[in-house]
């Protein structure tokens, strides 16, 4: 699948034209290797390290998707590698 379409459908960007200027711009990596081109094909397995506003994401790709459905379902399509980034179920604190 193309990288653009992927960010998308995953809900990273709110626009394919946003998610190829994203790529565009050079810093995307795709297993460690600089990507420029939105078409770069991607597949599972694969790991994005990509820069987002207030922080740089490191996920992996675990499926490529029919569409660009809710939250929910675009979350099973990646699993987040960053050690640094709190899970969701522990986001608010405990008392």
């Amino acid at each position: 699948m193309r990288l653009d379409k992927w960010l998308w459908q995953a809900r990273f960007v709110k626009s394919r034209s946003l998610a190829a200027a994203l790529v565009s711009g050079g810093h995307l990596r795709v297993n460690g290797q600089p990507v420029s081109k939105p078409a770069h094909a991607i597949g599972p397995g694969d790991v994005l390290t990509l820069p987002l506003p207030g922080r740089v994401r490191v996920i992996r790709v675990l499926d490529l998707g029919l569409r660009r459905g809710p939250a929910h379902e675009a979350r099973a399509l990646y699993a987040d590698l960053d050690a640094t980034a709190p899970p969701p179920e522990c986001a608010a604190p405990l008392e």
